[in-house]
């Protein structure tokens, strides 16, 4: 065979099979991998000078470096690249499988609580720090809504669903209102929303009609109503499972707490997930824009929750993590994860 194109360069086969033999050994390792240990992993019938040769070019292609002369080389962000792009998920075990139907065919929590179960299996058996995040509200009836006031015209909008989950949105009013006119607002939003999902804004418009309310009122009511539309798309729920991975996953210490950094912060975790998307992700090193350091990698994929709308799996790692392992493990979750909430 000719061999691949790749970023204007044709890789051939066994250049291929020896970039793969030297991306899974520095990931078994974390150590500058030399020909021979390429030639022993890559089972390749040539010599070791051919291997060299090929790794020669390798290097000259950008795919793998030598950090010292006397030294082996170690994958770069291109090489990584190629080698996930190329490589097929691994077979799982059966015990592994046998764990993922068991949690899925067992749990029986609310929706929160699933997802945040499912943040804590995922990092288990990756060993890296995972994501889940909740598929929004789309879909989901309300159980009750409640306004809190915070000043005189900014409200918290208390939104609980069916499933148990609770939704806070700010909301500034036209004009200010009186305590017994916001006990109004909230009596005419629960009756109407009660029961029915966030887009369903025609239950509302007819009690504002039904109980004739005062313009003001109606104005307020109108103000909240469009902020809760807004919320039925925005409103989505991280949960984060093993962050004490990170400590034991970089020998840096400073990248150890930038990582940490990045956790900490939920419109950077749903960024590196890749929330819109759909399908598998993988994404490394300097393809990360939210990430300053550039050993980082996330393998992220979506799960289809039916009713409930869609929502993202995924881990975060440094970019020497068991690719072909780990997207099988995600996948699988999301399926699953998918299967128990759509079905």
């Amino acid at each position: 065979m000719a061999g691949d194109w790749y970023f204007g360069l044709v890789i051939d086969d066994r250049k291929a099979r020896v970039l793969e033999a030297l991306v899974e050994e520095y990931i078994a390792t974390g150590e500058p991998v030399s020909s021979r240990a390429v030639l022993d992993r890559s089972g390749l019938s040539v010599s070791s000078a051919t291997v060299r040769n090929d790794l020669a070019s390798l290097e000259s292609y950008g795919f793998v470096s030598q950090p010292h002369t006397s030294a082996g080389r170690v994958p770069t962000d291109t090489g990584y690249r190629y080698y996930v792009d190329h490589c097929s998920p691994a077979r799982l075990r059966a015990a592994t499988r046998s764990r993922i139907s068991g949690f899925f065919s067992s749990v029986h929590s609310q929706l929160g609580r699933l997802l945040q179960e499912t943040s804590g299996l995922l990092a288990d058996l990756t060993h890296y720090p995972a994501v889940v995040l909740g598929p929004g509200l789309v879909g989901e009836s309300i159980r009750g809504i409640h306004l809190v006031p915070l000043g005189e015209r900014v409200l918290l909008v208390v939104v609980v669903t069916n499933t148990g989950r609770v939704s806070q949105e700010l909301v500034q009013l036209p004009a200010v209102l009186a305590d017994s006119d916001l006990e109004k607002v909230e009596a005419i939003l629960d009756k109407a929303y009660c029961g029915h999902t966030f887009s369903e804004t025609g239950e509302v418009m007819d009690a504002i009609s039904a109980d004739r309310a005062a313009p003001s009122i109606r104005s307020a009511i109108s103000e909240i109503v469009k902020n809760l539309q807004r919320a039925e798309q925005s409103t989505r729920e991280v949960y984060l499972g093993g962050t004490s991975q990170a400590t034991s996953l970089w020998e840096d210490l400073a990248a150890v707490r930038r990582m940490l950094s990045l956790l900490e912060h939920e419109a950077v975790v749903m960024e590196l997930i890749g929330a819109e998307e759909e399908g598998t992700t993988v994404r490394i090193g300097t393809e990360l824009d939210a990430a300053e350091e550039g050993d980082l990698a996330v393998v992220a994929s979506s799960y289809d929750a039916g009713e409930h709308g869609s929502g993202r799996v995924g881990v975060l790692g440094p970019m020497r993590m068991d690719y072909r392992r780990t997207i099988k493990v995600v996948e699988e979750i999301g399926e699953s994860l998918g299967d128990r909430l759509g079905g």
